[in-house]
């Protein structure tokens, strides 16, 4: 076995395959960019080597840096994770010429599968069924536009060394083809550093599910089962879970099968995954093969119990699978969040800063569930725009057969995202929770459309039931009670309070009047009361102090979770994706409250100011120029995404105040308006 190997990539996944090579014994070395100087995978690792600048194209994508490192330290292996250098066949070269072991499959495999041109004749070859699509080489907007008119809109133009949704863009009509061919492939050039675009036809309301496979030296192919990935945004995955809901026996068999035969085509070797997308009848057609580990491999781990790092290792070694097909057996659910630095409620752009506050919920198990949390930060991490924007993955399992156990997994996942405490920066938690109680995702009806179907451009909030308001109403009180009774047991007072809590109030939420009236208890700490909230009533209890961000009690014997924030005279209380300013009030004032206007929502102004920190990659506009609503004003490019800022409406273009190639922060103006 390997005494010592390099991890070639940085945060989460760098930390994960530490974890599995310390398990067994293997002392790991790390290595670093300028901006991963103090990173969590960099302290864990038993030795670390500083690589370059903080982009990656002058680091993490720098192979003879990587190369060198492992001559520096006496690394015998290289795991490249998953992005960087882990899908780089020129890589695997460099690291075999120099004596060192790839922890991931044969060059030829990479080849035939990284090239997603090659890869569906490959697939083709070996009796998988393919997409329809135009497999030869894209060269301009024009041939682009004649191609996907042969094929039939909609059209899906993808880069062809693609991979986490860079590089891809949906085509419904001719401009949006020339559009997205220019987009698809700056975007390729940037991430990947090859700009070849292909197009196939779009599959509409398709499910994206994978199959794991696993292959050793001695050619035993089998695979894991699985994985839902059909929970996108731009073609990013948001939510995976283990298993389908959607795939029966026969279909998951047949599946199965041709991913283990297209693995074996290619003479395949470590962990990998095929790629299906899959209609409403139950067809699949190959979409492509990721030569690595996947994001979500996790949600795989916990249905099948494996440790899929550790046997990356030990194929590379040489080791026999230590299973079989028939082996393989699939128990419980288990799901798995993304949890990203952007802001859903301003079109998820991107979002950077420092973690003032990093408080996951407890990595647990107990009654049949498990709750995982595979991060690369903590409390006080950086959040730069020169990576990818991903601050952790939650996962959530549940023992259980079928729906019932999914289910489960969905409870556990909603009270483990309230219990997650971030600050510091705009975060998708209250996205996420929102997702776990919508009503078409809890059972089961999915596709890759779902999130532009069902929140558009934003999301603006879930969806709260009249429950909802009421233990958030409930929570707010308890809060405020608390803090009255604190602030009442000071000491030095000019009028001693006399003793009582007075036995009826008003919660205000969002400005709407909530009755509350306290039938027992006390609102000390440790905090018991029954309440009647809104003409329903509650029993809570907790052990909340005052300066707690995170509330846990029980309401009506339900563990609840929710996370508080002092705003001046109000509270802002968030559960399941539902957040609410409250303040707490006498009935006397309440009734003021109710009679009181709402103030006007004030107009834009004229400007277009950038919605997150990024580079300017260009302005087609001049100055005095017409502009109509929907026409492109700007590209931004942020974590390696462009986005493309838009005309809300007529304008005409009175000063630009950026251009091509600036930095630009948060909010910082880029064009004025007459």
């Amino acid at each position: 076995m390997f005494r010592k190997i390099l991890i070639a990539n940085r945060g989460e996944i760098a930390c994960r395959i530490i974890r599995s090579a310390q398990k067994m014994g293997i002392a790991t070395v790390a290595v670093y960019s300028e901006a991963d100087r103090n990173a969590l995978h960099v302290e864990m690792a038993d030795e670390k080597v500083a690589i370059g600048p903080a982009p990656a194209a002058e680091s993490y994508l720098k192979l003879d840096k990587i190369i060198e490192a492992c001559r520096q330290t006496g690394a015998e292996a290289v795991h490249p994770g998953y992005g960087f250098l882990s899908e780089n066949a020129n890589f695997a070269k460099a690291l075999a010429e120099a004596g060192i072991v790839f922890i991931g499959p044969p060059i030829g495999a990479i080849e035939a599968m990284g090239d997603k041109i090659t890869s569906k004749k490959v697939a083709k070859d070996a009796g998988v069924s393919v997409v329809p699509g135009h497999m030869g080489l894209i060269e301009s907007g024009d041939e682009a536009v004649r191609i996907s008119a042969e094929i039939g809109l909609p059209v899906m133009l993808k880069a062809s060394a693609g991979g986490g949704g860079k590089g891809m863009r949906v085509a419904w009509n001719e401009q949006e083809v020339r559009e997205g061919f220019d987009l698809a492939r700056r975007e390729a050039k940037s991430s990947f550093g090859d700009e070849r675009i292909f197009i196939e036809k779009f599959v509409e309301q398709p499910r994206h599910i994978e199959i794991q496979v696993l292959a050793d030296k001695h050619g035993n192919v089998i695979h894991l089962g699985e994985r839902e990935c059909s929970i996108q945004r731009r073609n990013q995955k948001v939510i995976e879970e283990a298993p389908s809901s959607f795939l029966d026996p026969e279909t998951r068999a047949a599946m199965g099968a041709q991913a283990c035969a297209l693995a074996a085509a290619v003479g395949y070797e470590t962990a990998g995954t095929v790629e299906f997308i899959v209609d409403r009848d139950r067809n699949f057609y190959f979409l492509e093969m990721n030569t690595r580990l996947q994001v979500e491999h996790p949600v795989t781990e916990l249905v099948t119990g494996l440790d899929l790092v550790e046997l990356m290792i030990r194929i590379a070694d040489g080791e026999k699978l230590p299973l079989a097909q028939k082996d393989v057996v699939l128990k419980g659910w288990a799901i798995e969040a993304r949890l990203y630095a952007e802001d859903p409620f301003r079109g998820f752009l991107p979002s950077t800063g420092r973690l003032r506050r990093y408080r996951p919920p407890e990595d647990a198990a107990r009654e049949g569930t498990i709750i995982r949390n595979d991060t690369g930060v903590v409390e006080g991490s950086e959040i730069t725009l020169f990576y990818d924007p991903m601050i952790a993955k939650l996962c959530t399992y549940a023992e259980g057969e079928g729906m019932a156990a999914r289910e489960k997994a969905i409870d556990v996942m909603s009270d483990a995202l309230d219990a997650f405490t971030i600050t510091g920066i705009r975060n998708n938690i209250a996205f996420l929770s929102g997702l776990m109680a919508h009503p078409r995702f809890r059972r089961g009806d999915l596709s890759t459309a779902f999130i532009a179907e069902e929140y558009g451009k934003n999301f603006e909030g879930a969806e709260a039931s009249d429950e909802d308001l009421r233990i958030l109403a409930a929570i707010a009180t308890c809060v405020q009670l608390i803090e009255r009774v604190r602030l009442d047991d000071l000491s030095g007072r000019l009028r001693p309070h006399p003793g009582t809590i007075r036995p009826d109030w008003v919660v205000l939420i969002d400005g709407e009047a909530v009755d509350i009236t306290i039938t027992s208890g006390m609102p000390s700490i440790p905090f018991d009361v029954e309440m009647i909230v809104d003409g329903i009533e509650h029993r809570v209890m907790t052990a909340w102090k005052p300066g707690d961000l995170l509330w846990h009690g029980i309401v009506d014997d339900k563990e609840v979770f929710a996370q508080i924030e002092r705003r001046g005279a109000a509270l802002r209380v968030e559960r399941r994706g539902v957040a609410r300013m409250t303040q707490l009030i006498r009935p006397s004032v309440g009734e003021i409250y109710r009679h009181m206007p709402e103030k006007a929502v004030s107009e834009l102004d004229n400007r277009l100011a950038c919605p997150m920190p990024g580079i300017v990659v260009s302005l087609p506009v001049e100055e005095g120029q017409k502009v109509e609503a929907g026409e492109t004003l700007a590209t931004v490019e942020a974590m390696k995404m462009e986005n493309v800022l838009r005309a809300e409406r007529n304008v005409v273009i009175k000063k630009i105040c950026a251009a091509p190639g600036d930095v630009v922060a948060f909010d910082q103006v880029l064009i004025e308006f007459e």
